[in-house]
């Protein structure tokens, strides 16, 4: 095992054993070279365990003492509730706050909690340049030509090869790429829908998805969803027997906006039940890649065994938002989906494509994504520490395992889109809750992300805003909003 694993395979052991509370906050933890002597490792491999674990937040070290820790899980707030969707539609309001949100996107000034991609300073920006300028100098007539309807070869082996990690057994030609998992999501749709049908799918649910279900003519039945697990498969059977369904759509793993990962269990269920009464599922797999645990979580894709997953996936999120790089493996759908992508696009932006692939080639992405994991992990702790330290009592929030978003629930009575005006005037940009929905629910929530470099700008941040929310309970209290 390399010495890079050993460090981990340690720190893994020893944050296990602070959360399940074998070492309680302000308990001495083992000495480095009790560490060596006991592991038979080097002092630097012992160190680097210790300095991954510090990252977090989980240990803090005292000079001329030793590490102590300073993580407690008792202080952390409360999940939410699985949500509990009412079809009582206003759309209009959804399409207000996500255009308030996204027109201040753009200001470097704010801190902006709202955006849902990684800080640049994560991205390899500098290697991804590198494989941007060899895909210039190598592709034929240097890349200006169209390239095959199916999309770039070598990102879509790329991709089929990576399938592995999820017990996927993709080949080059079962993949189709596409301009980001939007463009993916957009094929799908509009392949096998049509005006008036019904979707299915999470409530709350990412705000594009719904944004283009209603440019498509579709109705939308939102469905509960735990902040953990996912879509509740109960009503989503009693759902599938009740009405006429189209077409499901899910985003199985790391949910955006609530972080949520359905079980392996649960996507295997989903996938025989929908295969059962006919209905295709188009499975947004985004965020797969961006695990904290040991290995990547299983795709509902894992367990199609008749083509009747659409598996749609990207890199917008995790190298290289800006190029628009995603794909589609749409098994029996394929034709439908090449079709569509025919007369919506002719073909694909060929340079970018070949950059991407060119990168998963090397082996770096894998490097770039184990670091990007950590930094993430050590900021979600981060995150969740200063919410319970700053934000009112009460207050819930979600427990992703990966990702980079989180779901806040806050006092009933509280509006975040209040809550939004009110940061901005500190220059934080927030997601209100009301954006991840159709219906008249969720303005006591937001989505934060925590893709952002951990610093002291970004702790004052939260501070602030948990500031701004106790300040409006308390108006509600008083009859006086401050």
């Amino acid at each position: 095992m390399s010495q890079q694993f050993i460090y981990q395979s340690i720190a893994q052991t020893l944050e296990h054993q602070i959360k399940r509370q074998v070492f309680k906050i302000g308990d001495k933890l083992p000495s480095v070279r009790e560490i060596c002597r006991e592991q038979g490792v080097s002092m630097n491999t012992a160190l680097n365990a210790y300095y991954q674990l510090e990252s977090k937040g989980l240990i803090a070290s005292r000079p001329q003492s030793g590490y102590y820790v300073v993580y407690s899980h008792h202080k952390f707030p409360e999940i939410p509730e699985i949500s509990q969707p009412v079809q009582d539609e206003g759309a209009d309001k959804t399409e207000q706050l996500i255009a308030d949100v996204f027109s201040v996107l753009g200001t470097e000034t704010n801190v902006n909690f709202s955006l849902g991609v990684p800080d640049p300073k994560l991205l390899p920006i500098a290697k991804i340049n590198k494989s941007l300028t060899r895909a210039i100098r190598e592709m034929p007539h240097n890349g200006i030509m169209y390239d095959s309807i199916q999309g770039n070869q070598k990102l879509r082996n790329q991709i089929a090869k990576g399938s592995i990690s999820w017990e996927g057994t993709l080949t080059e030609d079962d993949l189709i790429t596409t301009p980001g998992c939007m463009g993916a999501l957009s094929y799908s749709l509009m392949s096998i829908t049509k005006k008036g049908d019904v979707l299915l799918t999470e409530s709350p649910v990412y705000f594009g998805v719904l944004q283009l279900a209603q440019s498509l003519g579709l109705q939308v039945v939102e469905l509960p969803t735990h902040p953990d697990t996912g879509i509740d498969i109960d009503i989503l059977e009693e759902t599938l027997k009740k009405q006429k369904v189209a077409v499901c759509l899910l985003v199985s793993n790391f949910n955006n906006p609530t972080g949520s990962c359905m079980p392996d269990s649960h996507k295997e269920a989903v996938v025989r039940l929908l295969e059962n009464h006919h209905v295709p599922l188009i499975e947004d797999d985004l965020y797969g890649d961006v695990y904290f645990g040991n290995k990547r979580p299983k795709s509902c894709k894992s367990f199609d065994k008749s083509g009747n997953v659409l598996w749609c996936g990207s890199v917008s999120k995790t190298l290289v938002p800006g190029y628009r790089v995603g794909w589609i493996a749409p098994g029996r759908f394929k034709e439908k989906i090449i079709s569509t992508k025919l007369y919506q696009s002719v073909s694909s932006t060929s340079i970018v494509q070949e950059a991407v692939g060119n990168f998963l080639e090397t082996g770096r992405y894998e490097n770039h994504l184990r670091k990007l994991r950590h930094t993430l992990h050590a900021n979600s702790i981060q995150y969740l520490k200063a919410i319970g330290n700053y934000f009112p009592e009460g207050t819930k929030v979600s427990r992703p395992t990966g990702g980079f978003l989180i779901w806040i629930q806050l006092d009933p009575k509280l509006d975040t889109a209040i809550l939004f005006q009110q940061a901005l005037k500190y220059k934080i940009s927030i997601a209100p809750g009301r954006m991840f929905t159709l219906q008249n629910q969720y303005s006591n929530c937001i989505r934060l992300s925590y893709g952002m470099t951990w610093d002291e700008r970004i702790d004052k941040s939260l501070k602030v805003l948990g500031m701004l929310a106790k300040q409006m309970i308390l108006g509600f209290q008083t009859n006086t909003i401050k």
